[in-house]
């Protein structure tokens, strides 16, 4: 009798866990557009303007736009696990290394992407921290961006695009 308690209350207990689990990550679904008015945006470096979000399992798949300063709009698609495995992809002959993890509700990234200029390879390394505000629907985004031009933090707040 004592067992079949004991499984019954790991049982609920599991269902009651993943439904926790799905309600944090669908907070982060959809798409989701940069206030540029309340951002931090930085001259020297590309702007994410827009990104689409879904996450599934243990599993993220984004979509990242860009703005380069000159109106030209950058897209790449990444799909992540977010258990800290890291990830390899290339964009714009760019190879990019990506670790996720997802806990308590917050996404965290570590990446670093080689780029090739006139003096050889260089690596531009990123971290950021994902949170959304339920009540006001606002993902905020907070990065830390290293490069041979220095070191740039700030924050990034999108609205839900409906």
């Amino acid at each position: 009798m004592k067992v079949l308690k004991l499984a019954a209350f790991f049982t609920v207990l599991a269902v009651v866990s993943s439904f926790t689990v799905s309600a944090q990550n669908s907070d982060f679904s959809g798409t989701w557009k940069l206030d540029r008015t309340k951002s931090n945006l930085s001259e020297y470096y590309p702007t994410l303007v827009r990104i689409t979000i879904q996450i599934r399992d243990n599993n993220l798949l984004t979509e990242r736009t860009y703005d380069t300063g000159d109106g030209q709009e950058y897209p790449f698609t990444e799909n992540l696990a977010l258990n800290g495995t890291e990830s390899k992809i290339t964009i714009y002959d760019m190879p990019r290394k990506i670790k996720a993890t997802l806990q308590n509700g917050t996404v965290n990234f570590e990446s670093v992407t080689t780029f090739y200029g006139s003096g050889g390879s260089e690596d531009f390394i990123s971290k950021e921290t994902w949170k959304v505000d339920k009540g006001t629907k606002i993902l905020t985004m907070n990065f830390v961006n290293k490069s041979s031009q220095g070191e740039v933090t700030g924050l990034f707040l999108f609205n839900k695009a409906e």
